[in-house]
């Protein structure tokens, strides 16, 4: 029963070590934590894990070796060194964004409509497929695939009007899927 009188008078006094050393340390504690970190909330983080350290450590308090709040000031200055020092250590953490996972499957999309519209092109007549390979693969204009292919401006709008339709017509086809022959 002594024992447990003893451990009660302990965690008393331990809880109003913690209380006096806030009440005369913490405002300069939380002052030195913001300008360390920048931020008000991870200020406060630091001063209570200053504050559990002093707890657990009640005898580095009071060995004689420099002032109370000279050591806790220290103690919130290697917290925010650690916290820094951990930050750099691990590698930067990105977010997993609907970007992301969009950025991911539009490309697999892509791989799979080049492919579509490969097969489409390789459906159109060779001239219908100079013209849009011109105007559309290789971003010439109409004067610039007219000269490249030899033919009239005219011509190249009328073909690409033509192979257009065409390739739409091909993409409206239903897909038959290719049977393993019996």
């Amino acid at each position: 029963m002594a024992g447990l009188r003893g451990d009660r008078r302990r965690e008393v006094a331990d809880e109003a070590l913690v209380r006096s050393l806030f009440h005369e340390h913490g405002r300069a504690m939380l002052a030195y934590a913001s300008q360390l970190t920048r931020d008000r909330a991870a200020a406060e983080d630091v001063v209570q894990e200053a504050l559990v350290r002093a707890w657990r450590h009640p005898d580095s308090l009071v060995n004689g070796k420099g002032s109370v709040r000279g050591w806790l000031l220290t103690v919130v200055r290697n917290i925010v060194t650690d916290q820094v020092r951990a930050r750099r250590a691990r590698p930067t953490e990105v977010p997993e964004s609907p970007t992301d996972v969009a950025i991911q499957r539009d490309h697999a999309d892509q791989v799979v409509n080049s492919m579509v519209v490969m097969d489409a092109l390789n459906q159109l007549s060779t001239e219908h497929r100079e013209v849009l390979e011109q105007v559309y693969l290789l971003g010439s204009t109409v004067a610039e695939a007219a000269k490249a292919l030899n033919i009239p401006p005219g011509t190249v709008k009328s073909r690409s009007y033509y192979a257009l339709r065409a390739l739409r017509d091909i993409a409206k086809r239903p897909v038959e899927a290719e049977r393993p022959a019996s």
